[in-house]
């Protein structure tokens, strides 16, 4: 079966571990899947992500998760731009997430990043 949105199934993989607690998560691999979870460790948000082969021989990303106190590091996270949406907005209305304790992770010209380096793209 052929999925539409990698990047979302990524998202509820992640989402479904931390609601068991899980350490890992195993995901399809593709680079821009491991450039968007690049970012994710670059801010804290999870442990590490390493490149491995699935049983059945493909490409995939083990992801481990990152938790404080018992709770995991990552509160909410959701996709804005969608295969049968997409969003395009210019940096500078892009606004802060969660009062600034949130992260924009955006795909620019320059690659993925995380928003606060946005200012660099102009």
């Amino acid at each position: 079966m052929a999925m539409t949105d990698p990047i979302a199934d990524t998202l509820a993989r992640m989402r479904n571990a931390q609601m068991r607690r899980h350490a890992r998560v195993v995901c399809r691999y593709s680079r821009f899947i491991e450039s968007v979870l690049r970012v994710f460790k670059e801010e804290g948000y999870i442990e590490d992500l390493e490149r491995s082969e699935s049983e059945a021989g493909h490409a995939v990303i083990v992801v481990t998760l990152r938790y404080q106190a018992g709770k995991s590091v990552i509160q909410k996270m959701w996709r804005v731009s969608r295969p049968g949406r997409r969003v395009y907005a210019p940096i500078g209305s892009l606004g802060q997430v969660a009062g600034g304790w949130g992260t924009y992770i955006v795909s620019t010209s320059k690659g993925v990043m995380p928003c606060g380096v946005c200012s660099l793209v102009r």
